[in-house]
C-alpha cells in the first residue's frame, strides 16, 4: 500500500513562492500519476496540478496555470509543486494524492485512492 507524505507548506506574503514536497514513504510512487489537490473550509476539495507515470505529462487547474509547476524526481521518490506567484486566494490545505497510473485519473479526485494527511499554506496579504 502506498503512503504519500506532503511537507513544505508555510505562511508567505503575496506574490511570494514556496515548494511542496510529496514523497512516498513506505513504498515508491514510481508507478502512480500523482495529483495535488486543495480544500479551504467550507468549500469543495479542488485538483490543482498532477504528472503522470507514463509519460511525465502534466496538467493544471485553469487558476494555477502559469504559476505552479509540477514534478517528478523519481531518484527521490518525490513529486513537487513549485509555486509562484501566490495570492491570498491560494491560502488553503494542500493534499497530494496517488492513483495508479493505468487509472489515468488527471485531476478526477476521486480517481485517487492514496491520501497524504495535507500541507497548509497561508499567503498574507
Amino acid at each position: 500500500q502506498v503512503q504519500v507524505v506532503e511537507s513544505g507548506g508555510g505562511l508567505v506574503q503575496s506574490g511570494g513562492s514556496l515548494r511542496l514536497s510529496c514523497v512516498g514513504s513506505r513504498s515508491s510512487i514510481e508507478y502512480f500519476d500523482i495529483g495535488w489537490f486543495r480544500q479551504v473550509p467550507g468549500k469543495e476539495r479542488e485538483g490543482v496540478a498532477c504528472i503522470r507515470r507514463q509519460d511525465g505529462s502534466t496538467e493544471y487547474a485553469d487558476s494555477v496555470k502559469g504559476r505552479f509547476t509540477i514534478s517528478r524526481d523519481s531518484a527521490k521518490n518525490a513529486v513537487y509543486l513549485q509555486m509562484t506567484s501566490l495570492n491570498v486566494e491560494d491560502t488553503a490545505v494542500y493534499y497530494c494524492a496517488a492513483a495508479p497510473w493505468w487509472i489515468s485519473a488527471a485531476l478526477n479526485q476521486s480517481a485517487y485512492d492514496y491520501w497524504g494527511q495535507g500541507t497548509q499554506v497561508t499567503v498574507s496579504s
